[in-house]
C-alpha cells in the first residue's frame, strides 16, 4: 500500500509540473482582509412580467345615427380630428322624398291659412257693417286660427324630416388620432353601427394579469419597462387605476408612462409588474469573485478565517447590486475580495 501511495504522489506531481489544468479549489486564507458585510435578508419586491398593451384612456367610436349608404368618408387611419368634426356622411334617399313631401304639405296648409285669414277680415268687416251675424265673424276666426295652427303642424313636421336627414352627417366623438376607419364608401351601414374609432384622452399602458397574482396591484405602484419597446418612453410607469370588475379571472390596470406616445396604440409590450414583497439577501456586485464560470464569496468563521463558498446570484433589480439566491444565509459575514473579482 505504501509503494503505491509513493507512485500516485509521483504521477501528480508529474502532472503539476507539466501545466496541467489550474486549480479551480476554493481558497482559505488565515488572515482576511478587506470590507466586511454581515449579511441581513430584507424585503425586496417581487416582479412578474406582464404582457401590456398601449392604449388611450378611451375610446371614441363615431357611430351613424341613420341607416343608409356611406356616401363620403373624409379620414383614413392616422389622420388628426378635432371634436364635432364631420368625417362622414350617411344618406337615405328615403328621408329626402319625406322632407320634400312635408314641403309640399308646408306650401298646402300655408294657402288654407293665407285664406283662411282673408275670410276672417273680410266677414269682420261685414260684420262692423252689420251684415254678418256675431256667430258668423266666430266661425271665422275659429276656421282661420286652424289654418294657422295646420301650418305650424307641417313646418314642425318638416324641420324634423330635414333634422333627420341632417344626423346622416357622422362627427369625431372627441379629439384624438383616427384608429380604424374601415367602412368602405357605398357600404349600408345601420343605425348605431361604427364607422371610426377616435383616441381619446392621453395614452397608457393597460395590462391585465389573473386575479390571483394581482392582490399587490395597487394606484401608486411601479411597472418597469424596457426603453428598447417603447422609444422616447420612461423605463418606469406608475399605476393610476385599478379597475374593481373581475373578466374572466382577470383584473385590469391602467399605467400612466411618461413621454408614452399615441402614435403605438394597440402595440403590445412587456412590462415587470410588482405581485408582493418577499425576503432577500441582496449585496454589492464587488463582494462577488468569478472564477471559471462559478461565483464565489469569502465568508469568515468563527476564527476570523476567510474561505471562498460557492453561490447562485441573480439580479437584483438595483445597480451595482445583486441578490444570492443560495451559498450563504442571515448571519454569515463576507468580505470583499482584494484587487476586486
Amino acid at each position: 500500500m505504501t509503494a503505491r501511495l509513493i507512485i500516485a504522489l509521483a504521477l501528480a506531481a508529474g502532472l503539476a509540473g507539466c501545466g496541467g489544468r489550474p486549480d479551480a479549489t476554493p481558497t482559505v486564507e488565515a488572515t482576511a482582509r478587506g470590507e466586511r458585510l454581515a449579511l441581513r435578508s430584507a424585503p425586496v419586491a417581487d416582479y412578474k412580467p406582464v404582457a401590456a398593451t398601449v392604449t388611450t384612456r378611451r375610446m371614441g367610436e363615431a357611430r351613424a345615427r341613420i341607416g343608409g349608404t356611406l356616401v363620403r368618408l373624409t379620414v383614413k387611419e392616422g389622420d388628426q380630428v378635432r371634436e364635432g368634426q364631420v368625417i362622414a356622411l350617411v344618406a337615405d334617399q328615403r328621408l329626402a322624398l319625406e322632407t320634400q313631401a312635408f314641403e309640399a304639405q308646408v306650401a298646402a296648409a300655408a294657402a288654407v291659412a293665407a285664406r283662411a285669414q282673408a275670410d276672417d277680415a273680410r266677414i269682420r268687416t261685414l260684420y262692423d257693417k252689420g251684415i254678418y251675424a256675431k256667430a258668423r265673424l266666430d266661425q271665422a276666426d275659429a276656421d282661420a286660427k286652424s289654418a294657422q295652427a295646420a301650418l305650424q303642424a307641417a313646418r314642425a313636421q318638416r324641420a324634423a324630416s330635414a333634422e333627420l336627414s341632417a344626423q346622416g352627417a357622422i362627427l369625431a366623438p372627441a379629439s384624438g388620432r383616427v384608429l380604424h376607419a374601415e367602412v368602405p364608401v357605398g357600404s349600408v351601414v345601420t343605425a348605431g353601427q361604427t364607422v371610426a374609432v377616435v383616441t381619446a384622452g392621453e395614452p397608457l399602458l393597460r395590462l391585465e394579469m389573473p386575479e390571483a397574482e394581482a392582490q399587490a396591484l395597487r394606484p401608486g405602484g411601479t411597472v418597469k419597462l424596457d426603453p428598447r419597446d417603447l422609444p422616447g418612453a420612461a423605463a418606469t410607469g406608475t399605476i393610476i387605476q385599478v379597475y374593481p370588475a373581475v373578466t374572466a379571472g382577470q383584473i385590469t390596470a391602467d399605467v400612466a408612462v411618461a413621454g408614452l406616445s399615441a402614435e403605438r396604440v394597440g402595440q403590445r409590450v412587456r412590462v415587470m409588474v410588482p405581485t408582493g414583497d418577499r425576503a432577500a439577501l441582496t449585496v454589492p456586485i464587488r463582494f462577488v469573485a468569478t472564477r471559471y464560470g462559478v461565483d464565489y464569496v469569502r465568508v469568515l468563521d468563527k476564527a476570523g478565517h476567510a474561505s471562498d463558498v460557492a453561490v447562485q446570484i441573480a439580479p437584483a433589480g438595483e445597480a451595482a447590486r445583486v441578490e444570492i439566491l443560495s451559498g450563504v444565509g442571515d448571519g454569515d459575514v463576507i468580505v470583499a475580495p482584494a484587487g476586486g473579482s
